[in-house]
């Protein structure tokens, strides 16, 4: 896996424990990213659809998700993975554009890249193998950056782990059905099916993925676009059409909502940050609808280019970071002992801070606003010793470790 802003790593568990208490057979990521949560579904499993905007992320969705582990010719994918990493630097685009022109990789480094993707697209591109081994480079050229995890920026001295060589492996691939999307979610959510399991991680505010991972836009595309500004991003970043709705607080909330509506599904799993545009009670009564609804709060500690300070042009600290930490949230939507059951087995594991809960009502979401809030804490604070529990339109609070369990049905009406 990449390193990745907003990458569920930590809620995986939680997120699997969900899918396998809901008895899920078929599984729908709408913005699947890294495929990180896909997988987990697809290990237990469960014919998943993975979607994305992103080429990268498709790319990833026909590596871990679409494809098939029992299909594929292990000793023509491994002896593939031997050459790329046997090929000698041949400095092109990548060696010109970040790593003369910015400081993203090595130039060793970077002159192998090209050679890798060369050859790539010249010998496997008909082939099944071509988006395994596409993944297999990006996450080689990941582990060999010099970021903080995202592409906006290098960092000023080399990082430590640039210096290592680059190393192609063999992809973990998983056996089973499933499907890869490419496409826009508000374009693509109603028409997709049926599922028993839904799950959707929109971006929670204005920056944009395009412009975050532009290295690997370009790395997927192979098209040498003209680069701009100091991260020689893709001129093609300017283009209104690469921005989302959902990077704007002003669009975001009706684009999250027509979702919510397309997707047809039997159970709900929104993603979603307490620092974000929109406060939990709305977002519950966006994915309520008449539908039971419960939100498991989680911390968790914030992106590290968030906690490393503030800095001007010349690389002077100018001001302090205020927090260090916030809250994961995931609104539960589905019938009502549905939702019971997926939430008593996240309770199970004791890493919820807390969990919110109301009575299924078909109130309507009309004019919800973008809004700021802080998330399922409602005045009542818990970390991961000693959560809080909230009814929406009541206070209530009571102890993770002591007391009323804050996961039973009795709490979650």
């Amino acid at each position: 896996m990449i390193k990745y802003l907003g990458s569920k790593r930590r809620l995986v568990p939680v997120l699997a424990e969900i899918c396998a208490a809901s008895g899920a057979r078929t599984g729908l990521d709408l913005f699947t990213g890294t495929t990180r949560v896909a997988q987990a579904f697809k290990s237990q499993g469960v014919e998943v659809t993975a979607v994305d905007t992103a080429r990268y992320a498709h790319v990833f969705a026909q590596c871990y998700i679409e494809t098939d582990a029992a299909a594929v010719d292990m000793t023509a994918l491994t002896a593939a993975v031997s050459h790329l990493n046997e090929l000698g630097g041949k400095p092109g685009y990548v060696h010109d554009t970040f790593s003369k022109e910015a400081r993203f990789f090595q130039p060793f480094n970077a002159a192998r890249i090209d050679a890798a993707r060369d050859v790539i697209a010249r010998d496997y591109a008909e082939s099944p193998l071509y988006p395994i081994l596409l993944t297999s480079l990006i996450e080689a050229a990941d582990r060999v950056d010099s970021t903080t995890g995202v592409q906006m920026a290098y960092v000023k001295q080399w990082a430590p782990r640039s210096a290592n060589p680059l190393t192609l492996r063999v992809p973990e691939l998983l056996p089973g059905r499933g499907h890869a999307v490419l496409g826009d979610a508000l374009a693509v959510a109603s028409g997709l099916g049926a599922f028993d399991l839904a799950y959707l991680d929109p971006p929670y505010n204005q920056h944009r993925y395009f412009t975050n991972y532009h290295v690997w836009e370009t790395l997927v595309a192979w098209d040498a676009p003209e680069p701009y500004g100091v991260a020689r991003k893709r001129i093609d970043a300017r283009d209104p059409a690469t921005r989302s709705a959902f990077n704007s607080k002003r669009t975001m909330p009706d684009a999250l909502r027509s979702v919510v509506s397309g997707v047809d599904c039997e159970l709900l799993v929104l993603s979603y940050n307490d620092e974000s545009w929109l406060a939990v009670e709305e977002l519950e009564t966006l994915c309520g609808q008449g539908r039971s609804v419960a939100t498991l709060a989680f911390d968790s500690a914030r992106y590290v280019g968030a906690r490393i300070g503030i800095f001007d042009p010349s690389g002077v600290k100018v001001g302090r970071v205020s927090h260090l930490s916030n809250q994961e949230l995931l609104v539960i939507a589905g019938e009502g002992a549905l939702v019971r059951r997926v939430v008593d087995a996240v309770g199970r594991l004791g890493s919820a801070s807390g969990v919110v809960g109301r009575r299924p009502q078909a109130r309507s979401a009309k004019g919800i606003g973008g809004k700021v809030g802080r998330g399922a804490s409602g005045g009542a604070s818990g970390g991961a010793s000693g959560g809080a529990v909230r009814g929406a339109g009541q206070d209530a609070t009571a102890s993770a470790t002591a007391g009323p369990n804050p996961y039973s049905e009795d709490r979650l009406q």
